[in-house]
C-alpha cells in the first residue's frame, strides 16, 4: 500500500474513534441532578385550605312582662324561665339552619304593668321599632289575647304562655300557638277529682276573679257542673285587685260541698287565707293559679287540702323525646334562680322549647316554614305532651297537653308539701277529704 494512502487511511481511522469517544462521553453523561424543594417543602404538605366560619345571626324575641302590677309573681317566674331557655342555647352554640347559618337569641321586652292597655302600644313597637324576630305573650289571658292581634297583624310567630282561654284562638289567627292547656280544662278535672272522692257531693259554689282567663275557666266549670247534675249554689265574680274578701265569702251558702273558682296568685292566695280565718266548712276547695305556686304555703295552715290545677309540676314524670328532663331542668332551674321551679317558669321555658323545634325543623328563620313546622309538630317534652289544633276555628290551640291537681298536705315532720292527687295514674298521695277532719 502507498505510504501516502496508509498515512491517510489512519487519520481517518483515529479521527473515527475520537469522534466515537466523543459521541460516548455525550451520550452516557449523568443526567443533570433534580432541583430538590426546600427541607420544609419536602417533609410536610401544604396547609389544607380552612372552610369560611358559619354566618351568625342574632334573632330577637320581643315580648312584654308584668316587673310590676298585680300580675309580677307569675310573670317573674316565666321570664326566668324563658330566659333560662335563651342562656342554654346560645352557650350550646346556638341553633344550625339548613343553610349553615347559627342563630343565636337576644330579648327585647318591656314593663307593661300588668295593664292591658299598655301591651298593644308595647307589642306594636316590638314588631316595628324593636324588629322582633319572634314574639313570646306576656303572662295572663287578657293581656296574651291583646298581644295576639297585633302579632297577626304584623306577621310574627307568637308562642303564647301563661295564657289559657280558648277564644284568643277562635279569631281566626293563623300565627299564634298555645303552650297551656285551655281554660275550658282548668277547673273540669277537679270536679272529676271531687266525683272519686264523694258521690253525695252535689252543692258547689264558684267564685273567681272577673278577668278574662278566670271568667272563661268559671264559665267552662258551670257547664261541666251543669251536665254531670251538680247544683250550683253561687257563681259570683270579685274585682281584680280586691283583698277583702269578706263580702264575698258571706254570700256563699253554709252547706256547699265544694267552693271553686280564684283568680291569680296575689288574689287566689289571699281568698284561702280569708275562708280559713272566718272557718268556711266546704269539704273541698280547689283555686286557680296560686296552690301550686311553692310560696303559697306562706298562709301555713290556711293551705292544707287546697287543691290547685298545675300545667306542670315537678312530681311529674313524663318521658320527653325532645329537651331535657324534668330533672334536668329543675337541676338548672335551681342553680340559675336558687329556688324551685313552678308551672309558670317550666311555661316560661317551653315556650322556648317551642320555638326552637319550630326553627329547627323549618331549618329556616321564614315564618312561614316556621309555622308549617309548628302546625306539624308532635311531641312529648318535659312539661308534657305539646300539640296544636290546625282547624280555622281554633287554630293554634293547645290539644296535646293536660293538667294534673295538687294539694296541699303534711308530710311526717309537720311540714307543708305538695301532692299530686289527679289523675289518678299520676298521683303520689291520696286527696285529703273531707277538709278539715
Amino acid at each position: 500500500m502507498n505510504h501516502k494512502l496508509f498515512a491517510l487511511l489512519s487519520i481517518l481511522v483515529l479521527a473515527s474513534l475520537v469522534l466515537a469517544a466523543c459521541g460516548s462521553t455525550a451520550t452516557e453523561a449523568p443526567a443533570p441532578a433534580a432541583t430538590q424543594p426546600p427541607a420544609q417543602q419536602a417533609t410536610e404538605a401544604p396547609a389544607a385550605t380552612q372552610p369560611p366560619a358559619a354566618a351568625e345571626k342574632t334573632a330577637i324575641i320581643g315580648f312584654t312582662a308584668s316587673l310590676t302590677g298585680s300580675l309580677n309573681v307569675e310573670s317573674t317566674r316565666q321570664n326566668n324561665g324563658l330566659k333560662l331557655w335563651m342562656d342554654q342555647v346560645n352557650s350550646a352554640g346556638g341553633i344550625k339552619l339548613a343553610d349553615g347559618t347559627v342563630v343565636k337569641f337576644d330579648s327585647k321586652f318591656y314593663d307593661d304593668e300588668s295593664k292591658k292597655d299598655r301591651v298593644q302600644e308595647l307589642y306594636t313597637k316590638l314588631a316595628t321599632e324593636d324588629n322582633a324576630d319572634f314574639l313570646i305573650s306576656p303572662y295572663s289571658s287578657g293581656l296574651a289575647d291583646a298581644s295576639a292581634v297585633i302579632a297577626e297583624q304584623y306577621g310574627k310567630i307568637m308562642i303564647t304562655t301563661g295564657a289559657a282561654s280558648d277564644s284568643t284562638y277562635q279569631k281566626g289567627y293563623t300565627l299564634v300557638y298555645q303552650a297551656y292547656t285551655p281554660a275550658s280544662h282548668y277547673l273540669t278535672g277537679a270536679l272529676d277529682l271531687l266525683a272519686s272522692l264523694d258521690a253525695n257531693a252535689k252543692k258547689i259554689a264558684i267564685v273567681h276573679e272577673n278577668d278574662k282567663f278566670s271568667s272563661d275557666v268559671a264559665a267552662a266549670l258551670e257547664s261541666y257542673a251543669t251536665e254531670k247534675g251538680y247544683e250550683l249554689a253561687l257563681n259570683e265574680g270579685y274585682d281584680t285587685g280586691t283583698t277583702d274578701f269578706a263580702p264575698i265569702i258571706n254570700k256563699i251558702p253554709a252547706d256547699v260541698d265544694a267552693i271553686m273558682g280564684g283568680g291569680h296568685f296575689a288574689d287566689g292566695q289571699q281568698f284561702a287565707k280569708a275562708m280559713f280565718d272566718k272557718g268556711v266548712k266546704a269539704k273541698f276547695i280547689s283555686l286557680l293559679v296560686a296552690p301550686p305556686e311553692p310560696t303559697f304555703a306562706e298562709i301555713g295552715d290556711a293551705a292544707l287540702g287546697i287543691v290547685g290545677p298545675s300545667q306542670w309540676e315537678p312530681l311529674a314524670a313524663f318521658t320527653p323525646d325532645y329537651g331535657p328532663t324534668g330533672a334536668e331542668f329543675i337541676d338548672a332551674y335551681k342553680a340559675a334562680y336558687g329556688e324551685e321551679p313552678s308551672y309558670h317558669a317550666a311555661g316560661g321555658y317551653v315556650a322556648g322549647l317551642i320555638l326552637q323545634k319550630g326553627i329547627e325543623t323549618a331549618g329556616s328563620l321564614d315564618a312561614d316554614a316556621i309555622k308549617a313546622a309548628l302546625d306539624s309538630m308532635d311531641m312529648m317534652t318535659f312539661f308534657g305532651h305539646i300539640k296544636f289544633d290546625t282547624s280555622a276555628e281554633n287554630h293554634g290551640l293547645q290539644t296535646g297537653h293536660s293538667m294534673v291537681y295538687i294539694q296541699w298536705q303534711k308530710d311526717a315532720s309537720g311540714a307543708l308539701v305538695k301532692q299530686v292527687v289527679w289523675p289518678a295514674e299520676g298521683k303520689t298521695a291520696e286527696a285529703l277529704y273531707p277538709l278539715g277532719q
